[in-house]
């Protein structure tokens, strides 16, 4: 008899765990981005606003070459 109440006990664990998850993340279902653009669309618009991204960072003369963020010394 035991037995079967901790397996009740696990499964209402699971279910208040479950809700207290949800409840955390404030009711939040996931859903698919709504922007009205296609795959394709959204591509391009991102790529366009990446190359806009660079050419501005290029003009402001970071060149944006360094990923690591440190200055590398050139040895001779």
């Amino acid at each position: 008899m035991s037995h079967i109440l901790l397996s009740n006990e696990r499964g209402s664990q699971r279910d208040r765990d479950r809700e207290r998850a949800q409840a955390r993340a404030g009711g939040k279902t996931k859903q698919p981005k709504n922007d009205g653009l296609t795959p394709e669309q959204r591509r391009e618009r991102d790529a366009r606003a990446l190359q806009e991204k660079t050419a501005r960072k290029a003009a402001q003369g970071g060149g944006g070459n360094n990923v690591g963020g440190r200055k590398i010394a050139q040895t001779r």
